[in-house]
């Protein structure tokens, strides 16, 4: 049985793997504290259930991912239109392991305020350290946490960007562990890249994130468009890994926010409203 009584994570669409690196035959993987036996058969159907159980988990086949969920959501997977666009290129960055909340990895992945600090020479340097003022909220009619108006200086914005450039964002929280950004696109005037992160979440301190970018971008190489976003997410995951607490801390005070935190405490009342706590300070009291 699951180790997780959180109601409110189970009932979630979890990512658990790229479909295509699921091998042939069995093999293992892990959500919530639950180990999962997978099985491809030769004709390509995959089969999931969590170890000491005759279940077979629903999944979903959606972005290049394969989704399934331990509890019963009461809701389709969330759509990204971008992401069916035929002249968009679909990049998968890989997967990346860390020791961290995966609540963590998605309130990071929304912040400004570190470019400078941490991606130092490419999404940000000093002394363009001011995140400007933007709009931040949770939207009730898709039960999303959104952020808007947001913008900062970086010297090389994307791959194929060629100086430094004001970028605009728009940050979208589809579910309390997926989220993504929309970004200025280098290539185009009319059109925005689009940059997502699905975080599943293996223990409350555990985790593994799957980055994948949809671009306009008929330049650059693959490997190239990898390495970049490896980069970066290298870069924050020594961040996150020496964060303390581990855990997301939820409490009011135990983390004192600024200006720049706008969307952070959006999406934290949000998580509060959901009743989420598998990976927060909330599951650990």
């Amino acid at each position: 049985m699951s180790t997780c009584t959180d109601k409110a994570a189970l009932d979630q669409w979890h990512v658990i793997d790229t479909e295509t690196l699921i091998p042939y035959g069995a093999s293992r993987n892990r959500l919530l504290g639950t180990d999962l036996n997978v099985i491809r058969m030769a004709d390509g159907t995959i089969t999931i259930t969590p170890e000491g159980e005759d279940r077979q988990l629903p999944i979903i086949r959606q972005f290049g991912f394969i989704w399934t969920t331990l509890g019963s959501p009461n809701h389709d997977l969330f759509p990204i239109p971008e992401a069916h666009e035929p002249d968009r290129r679909v990049v998968n960055c890989g997967v990346v392991s860390v020791k961290a909340s995966a609540l963590r990895i998605v309130e990071n992945f929304l912040d400004m305020a570190h470019f400078p600090f941490v991606h130092t020479d490419i999404l940000g340097a000093e002394p363009h350290t001011e995140v400007l003022h933007y709009n931040a909220e949770i939207r009730r009619d898709v039960d999303e946490v959104w952020a808007t108006n947001c913008q900062f200086f970086q010297p090389q914005a994307a791959l194929s960007a060629t100086g430094g450039l004001m970028t605009q964002y728009v940050y979208r929280v589809m579910t309390p562990f997926t989220t993504l950004l929309y970004k200025t696109c280098p290539n185009s005037e009319t059109r925005q890249d689009l940059i997502c992160l699905f975080v599943q979440p293996l223990d409350p301190d555990r985790c593994r994130a799957h980055p994948v970018m949809f671009l306009i971008d008929d330049v650059s190489t693959v490997t190239e468009l990898v390495g970049f976003q490896q980069v970066i997410f290298l870069q924050d995951r020594i961040i996150l890994e020496n964060q303390r607490p581990v855990l997301l801390p939820m409490e009011p005070r135990s983390e004192i926010p600024t200006r720049a935190d706008a969307t952070s405490i959006a999406y934290r009342r949000w998580l509060k409203e959901k009743g989420i706590t598998y990976g927060t300070t909330a599951q650990a009291a």
